[in-house]
């Protein structure tokens, strides 16, 4: 017993992380075991039988997959608008010295900070007061809103620990602006700006509540997801969520290899 107790505190804090990942994975496997269930109800709630019906057409239900193409093409736009912004915007604020840069930088945490829901009330207001009409580009404006204040984070972060002599050196061996910002700057920038990028996608892909109210007519998938389970849930859903949670798994573990090999050939 006396060992086992030795044995415990010695590995306490990986059981701990390895309990926490559990945890946080619990509801992903509760999906992906339901998206091979075959459901006698409308609902896809409780275990009937094996299938692979959803799977193998996971667009059967009317509507579903265009309201996936619509979500899919908000979160790509958005995320490229917010990735461009948000990297210029950190380099300003960490690069320059300008009037109001402690005032900016205050403010770019408000969105993090602020509920959804007064977000999404304020831009609603703001469009209505606009004449704007509700739908595709109210949505993406919304989400490029409140995306940047989290590309701008991850992005700073990474800008910050930069070291400068590099562009120096570069400067030294006669590259100029442009060859030094896209040999040197950029390649070192480049995770943060990864993340900032992929963060903004996932964010905008699962939004909800600011869709909700900017969205008009507008269907994105999480609103179709919303308005199903209030119907019934197909199991097309859960095919659906298994699929962006393996794609999820498949760029971390592709990210770490390429990590990995870079380390190994520096």
């Amino acid at each position: 017993m006396a060992a086992f107790f030795r044995w415990l505190r010695r590995n306490v804090v990986v059981i701990a992380g390895l309990l926490t990942l559990a945890y946080l994975l619990l509801p992903n496997v509760i999906v992906t075991v339901f998206s091979f269930n075959k459901p006698k109800g409308r609902f896809n709630y409780s275990w009937q039988e094996f299938s692979l019906d959803a799977w193998k057409d996971p667009c059967g239900v009317a509507d579903m997959c265009g309201s996936l193409s619509l979500s899919l093409q908000i979160a790509t736009w958005a995320t490229i608008g917010a990735t461009v912004l948000g990297t210029m915007i950190a380099f300003a604020l960490v690069r320059y010295r300008f009037r109001a840069r402690g005032a900016i930088n205050s403010l770019i945490f408000l969105p993090m900070a602020m509920p959804e829901v007064v977000m999404a009330a304020s831009l609603l207001t703001l469009f209505l007061n606009m004449g704007a009409q509700l739908g595709f580009w109210t949505v993406l404006i919304a989400h490029i809103m409140f995306c940047l204040s989290f590309v701008v984070t991850a992005v700073k972060a990474r800008v910050m620990s930069m070291d400068p002599r590099l562009e120096q050196a570069a400067q030294d061996l006669y590259a100029g602006p442009v060859q030094t910002f896209l040999r040197v700057t950029l390649p070192i920038a480049a995770p943060g700006i990864a993340a900032g990028a992929l963060l903004a996608f996932a964010l905008s892909f699962d939004d909800f509540i600011i869709t909700n109210f900017n969205a008009g007519s507008t269907v994105t998938f999480p609103m179709f997801v919303w308005g199903s389970a209030q119907r019934g849930t197909p199991v097309q859903i859960n095919v659906i969520g298994t699929a962006m949670f393996l794609v999820a798994v498949l760029l971390v573990l592709s990210g770490m290899l390429i990590g990995k090999r870079r380390n190994k050939q520096a």
